[in-house]
């Protein structure tokens, strides 16, 4: 009885990670869509509110890894089931850091003041729907252990990296033609390669959704380092 019981508690921890894990990636969803949104309009208090509820996503990854955690500790999960708990710590973090380069659009947003747009936002506005959709598709992948679904939602990174280069020889190309734009075509810069480093975040998570359903770790392209959101407190 005492075993039936802990399988009871068990399932009943999972699928409390599993509606949390979603959760948590919603409110990186949005955080993305309200980011941009606030960058095409320059709109300060959208782009502060994306700052605040920032805060929001951080304490729900922590309070996710403590019940993964405690779950570990007393239910001494074993095989598939420890595989994705052990996934779901790793993704959390991938999601917070995603929250945290939404943040770092924001502040962008907010370093213009009272400066115009150098241009009109066409390819960042793609980008952010392409790793939105990504985003929702890597979660679903992990959640239903389909890795198949994951190598596919990877793939598309492809796209998110042409975007960002579109959008580099774009903005080079007015600095060099008038220096007086540098610093704004910076700017937009910044805000493509976070949303490019969102992208390979997502390569992440879809990495470890075939590792939990599979067992077999295999690494898909991404573009270097893990380096930090670009942002200013200027």
């Amino acid at each position: 009885m005492a075993t039936i019981h802990q399988r009871a508690g068990l399932d009943q921890g999972m699928e409390q990670l599993r509606r949390d894990l979603r959760r948590l990636a919603s409110m990186v969803d949005v955080a993305i869509e309200k980011s941009v949104a606030s960058l095409a309009r320059l709109d300060a208090r959208e782009a502060e509110q994306v700052i605040v509820a920032d805060k929001a996503i951080n304490d729900l990854r922590y309070s996710v890894e403590d019940a993964a955690v405690h779950l570990i500790a007393m239910q001494q999960p074993i095989a598939g089931d420890l595989r994705f708990i052990i996934a779901v710590l790793m993704v959390t973090s991938e999601l917070e850091r995603m929250g945290d380069y939404c943040v770092g659009i924001a502040k962008i947003t907010k370093l213009h003041g009272d400066r115009p747009l150098l241009k009109p936002l066409i390819d960042i506005p793609r980008m952010a729907e392409a790793v939105r959709g990504m985003l929702r598709g890597s979660v679903d992948a992990l959640i239903t252990k389909n890795a198949f679904l994951a190598e596919a939602i990877a793939s598309q990174d492809d796209e998110i990296d042409r975007l960002y280069d579109q959008i580099y020889r774009e903005l080079l190309t007015y600095m060099l033609n008038d220096p007086t734009t540098i610093d704004r075509a910076t700017w937009l810069l910044w805000a493509a390669h976070n949303l490019e480093r969102m992208g390979d975040r997502v390569q992440n998570i879809c990495e470890r959704t075939v590792y939990e359903a599979t067992g077999v770790l295999k690494e898909f392209g991404g573009r270097g380092g893990d380096d930090d959101a670009r942002h200013t407190d200027a």
